[in-house]
């Protein structure tokens, strides 16, 4: 077990909580300032970077991810500046990948060729629509041809460029998204993240909803038919669903992603960053304080933006495995659920739950089927003890 999150690799998330305006359907420790001092938090996250350096330095690191928040506010040299010292406190992977989230703004787009000198060498882009009516309700910034312009300087500046798009829109139907879609694909995409719209307590979205005034959301099965069509559509084009709502070309996969999905180990920097680390045989789960100024000054007063650690018990790690291996198409190890767990998994569920066709265990390994995925909650808790 002390070894486990091999199996998964390391990463390096870094958190950038600011943007530009709040998204009415987002739940993201996200914050809007109207000032924010770059060289301040310049020290805080090489502060971080050094501290973690300091506990798991021997390792190789697969990815860094620069999240959000809006990351493509933050200026190319902090980026710059953060990747110096990953690159002087970690042992790199030949074929590291380093992304950063961006929105497809004019002004961002502008930066993209500074992130590239600095190291990012994959952009994930938040275009969530391809039309200008959705993307104001979305609360987007950009218009579409925007959002199409920025893509082609990405594409001219970086290996690989994901593309973000959410479906199951107010007034949205099938043939709508499926015509939406097919122009996303005609782009040259090589990696999908498709999300539906979820309507999340909290959110503005999600006071509308109760009050009654957000109109003209699908039913749950026109979203269901979506989910199928995407799924028809991506899989003809070569981008199948490696993950619930993540689609690539083989060798496009997300890697920094992949470490969360194989229960790998990830350090996590920045306001309300979460985190991963197994340390003298014990993993442990790690957070930091929401509010941006909080986690800052924590920084600065303590050399630590971290809250007090929490060490995860076996049947934790076990159930954390289950819940984000099985939402990979390639399934989890039974093997080493056992060794996480200490007990098998329950042959009778697994039997009844083949035989329904919902999932399929095969050569030691246990996966949702194309039937299963869309029940996988359901699965999950036949399954977690």
């Amino acid at each position: 077990m002390t070894e486990d999150w091999r199996h998964g690799g390391f990463g390096l998330y870094l958190h950038w909580p600011f943007c530009a305006a709040k998204c009415p359907y987002c739940d993201f420790n996200s914050h809007v300032a109207d000032k924010i001092d770059q060289n301040r938090w310049n020290r805080a996250y090489l502060s971080e970077i050094r501290r973690l350096g300091t506990e798991t330095g021997d390792r190789v690191l697969n990815s860094v991810f620069f999240g959000g928040g809006t990351p493509s506010l933050m200026d190319p040299d902090l980026v710059h500046a953060i990747l110096d010292e990953v690159r002087a406190t970690w042992r790199l992977a030949n074929d590291i990948e380093i992304t950063l989230e961006a929105n497809p703004t004019s002004i961002e787009a502008g930066r993209f060729r500074g992130y590239a000198e600095a190291g990012v060498n994959r952009v994930s882009m938040g275009m969530q629509a391809l039309n200008d009516t959705d993307l104001r309700r979305l609360g987007r910034m950009h218009s579409a041809a925007e959002g199409r312009k920025a893509f082609d300087i990405a594409r001219n500046q970086f290996d690989r460029v994901s593309f973000d798009l959410i479906y199951a829109r107010q007034d949205q139907d099938e043939a709508a998204w499926e015509a939406e879609l097919r122009e996303a694909l005609s782009m040259a995409v090589d990696h999908f993240s498709l999300y539906q719209l979820t309507i999340e307590d909290g959110t503005v979205f999600g006071a509308r909803h109760a009050a009654g005034k957000l109109k003209g959301l699908p039913d749950d099965d026109s979203s269901a038919d979506m989910y199928l069509k995407t799924q028809e559509i991506c899989d003809a084009a070569g981008l199948p669903a490696y993950e619930i709502s993540n689609h690539a070309h083989p060798g496009s996969e997300s890697r920094h992603n992949l470490i969360y999905w194989r229960y790998g180990d990830y350090a996590g920097i920045g306001p309300g960053a979460h985190g991963r680390l197994t340390l003298n045989g014990q993993r442990q789960a790690t957070e930091a304080p929401q509010l941006p100024n909080a986690w800052l000054e924590m920084v600065e007063t303590t050399g630590n933006g971290e809250s007090p650690r929490e060490a995860l018990s076996r049947e934790e790690q076990a159930i954390e495995f289950l819940l984000f291996g099985l939402r990979l198409s390639e399934g989890i190890s039974a093997q080493r659920y056992e060794a996480l767990s200490g007990v098998a998994l329950p042959r009778a569920k697994l039997d009844e739950l083949c035989d329904l066709g919902l999932i399929q265990a095969e050569q030691g390994r246990i996966a949702a089927t194309t039937a299963g995925r869309p029940v996988l909650n359901g699965i999950l808790r036949e399954l977690i003890p």
